[in-house]
């Protein structure tokens, strides 16, 4: 059967539609293309995609409501996997109306359109900016854990996919699962993320801002990891009318001075570093608890932080024609 990815020009999605075509799945990506960062990449990851002769790429808004109902109407998919998303935590403070069309009107489309033609299974992508700001402490962020304060519009609006999505699945009865990321990171990701951003400055002899004035940790999670977890959770449905939610990270928090020190030796250069206070809308910390996922299909990351960085760093060099 097909599977449908959303954003499968995007860092995830491409990722996540190859491994399926490796697998001998039928993929039909959609994508708008937008400008958020820099189309090219986006049309780069578009383009090894179509070098499968079982894939093809739909452009178009996932907030047309009906063009989303016709494509999966008309495809016959059983399962979507459904990454497409207005990205960023700070670009939502100047934007906010691109994140009520993505991730609100768009999530609606794709309920709707999965609704009313029968899909088995949609996989979706959640945030662990849902968990708002909490101190790193001694155990990772739980499913279960409160998210009623979300500190950025952008996971405001995706803790509300998560209750869209969760009063879908008992309204209608299609089983759903939700997936909060943590940090991705890796070859071909995108270039507003801390490390890509650090890597470009660092490269051009420019200062690199640090935020938070560098007392931060993230659980940097690399992305065939994450690839592992979203295949393995779109291969387990929750029973009919269920709805699941699930961490996938890395469950090794790393602080932000650490990551730059990693890329530092990853780059062979030392950045210049400016140390500024906390941005609106960021978090202190994450820490994925991955037990839930861990059950469920035995999820056990296994790229650390002190591989996967260089593995980015191989490929921006030789993205950016850089020796």
């Amino acid at each position: 059967m097909t599977v449908i990815v959303t954003g499968a020009a995007g860092f995830i999605g491409m990722h996540v539609a190859e491994r399926l075509l490796q697998r001998g799945e039928t993929v039909i990506g959609v994508d708008n293309f937008n400008a958020y960062y820099d189309p090219a990449l986006k049309e780069l990851r578009a383009e090894r995609l179509a070098a499968w002769p079982d894939f093809r790429m739909e452009r178009m808004d996932i907030a047309d409501h009906a063009a989303v109902m016709a494509l999966i109407s008309d495809s016959g998919a059983d399962r979507v996997v459904h990454l497409a998303a207005q990205a960023g935590v700070r670009y939502s403070i100047d934007n906010p109306f691109a994140y009520e069309q993505s991730n609100l009107a768009g999530h609606l489309a794709i309920l709707e359109a999965c609704r009313h033609n029968g899909v088995k299974h949609l996989v979706y992508a959640s945030s662990s900016s849902v968990y708002g700001d909490r101190p790193l402490e001694g155990q990772g962020f739980r499913e279960d854990d409160p998210t009623v304060s979300p500190v950025s519009l952008y996971a405001a609006t995706k803790r509300a996919s998560e209750l869209m999505s969760q009063s879908y699945a008992r309204l209608y009865g299609f089983p759903q699962s939700g997936l909060r990321f943590f940090t991705v990171y890796g070859p071909m990701g995108r270039p507003d993320m801390a490390y890509f951003g650090f890597t470009e400055k660092i490269m051009r002899g420019e200062p690199i801002e640090v935020y938070g004035e560098g007392r931060m940790a993230r659980d940097f999670t690399y992305i065939d990891d994450i690839v592992d977890g979203v295949v393995g959770v779109l291969d387990s449905p929750p029973a009919v009318g269920g709805h699941e939610v699930y961490n996938i990270g890395d469950s090794k928090p790393v602080g932000l001075m650490d990551m730059i020190r990693t890329l530092e030796a990853a780059l062979g250069r030392e950045a210049v570093k400016v140390m500024r206070p906390m941005q609106p809308g960021d978090v202190t910390a994450t820490y994925a608890d991955i037990s839930k996922l861990n059950a469920l299909i035995g999820y056990e990351p296994k790229v650390l932080l002190a591989e996967g960085l260089p593995r980015f760093a191989t490929w921006w060099r030789h993205w950016r024609g850089v020796n």
